[in-house]
Formats: structure tokens, C-alpha cells, sequence
């Protein structure tokens, strides 16, 4: 499993990439909220982007919209739920 600071910066270049955004992924901070108010400003397109590219490139499945808008929320919280799927089981 790649570092933490490894993984953020895949996971920016995966929003730029996927999403178009019109940034690098060097202006993405890692607890930018990345929904609502004073935001990154993803829509609910963007959402189903980034959930269908998280399982594609990672295999992270989010199963429900509550479960969605907590692992959707940053950077660092994409990074926490993908590093709890790819722990090994006795890593607790």
C-alpha cells in the first residue's frame, strides 16, 4: 500500500482528470470540503464521477448516500476509506 501523501496525490489527479476540473491537482488541499458552500464546488454529477472512479481505480464501493457524503467529503476522507479497504484484515 502506497504512503498516505502518495495516495492524496493520485486521488487529486484522479478528481483533475475525471472530473475536468479547471485546476491542477496541486490547488486541491487536502481537507477542502469538496461539496456545498465555500467548497471545492463538485455537483451531484461529480459525485457519481468520482464513485464510479474510486471503484474502478481502487475498488471502493460506496454502497449509500449517507455513506457517500461522509467518504465524498475530502481528500483526506477518500484517502481513509480507501486505506481501510486496502488494510490487511488483522490491521485494526
Amino acid at each position: 500500500m502506497e504512503d498516505a501523501q502518495a495516495l492524496k496525490q493520485r486521488i487529486k489527479e484522479m478528481m483533475v482528470e475525471n472530473l475536468m476540473l479547471q485546476m491542477s491537482a496541486a490547488d486541491i488541499k487536502d481537507d477542502q470540503t469538496l461539496f456545498g458552500p465555500g467548497s471545492l464546488g463538485l455537483d451531484s454529477v461529480d459525485a457519481l464521477q468520482l464513485v464510479v472512479a474510486l471503484d474502478k481505480n481502487f475498488g471502493l464501493k460506496i454502497p449509500s448516500p449517507a455513506s457517500a457524503k461522509e467518504t465524498l467529503h475530502s481528500v483526506n476522507s477518500i484517502v481513509a476509506a480507501v486505506q481501510a479497504k486496502c488494510a490487511p484484515p488483522d490491521a485494526a
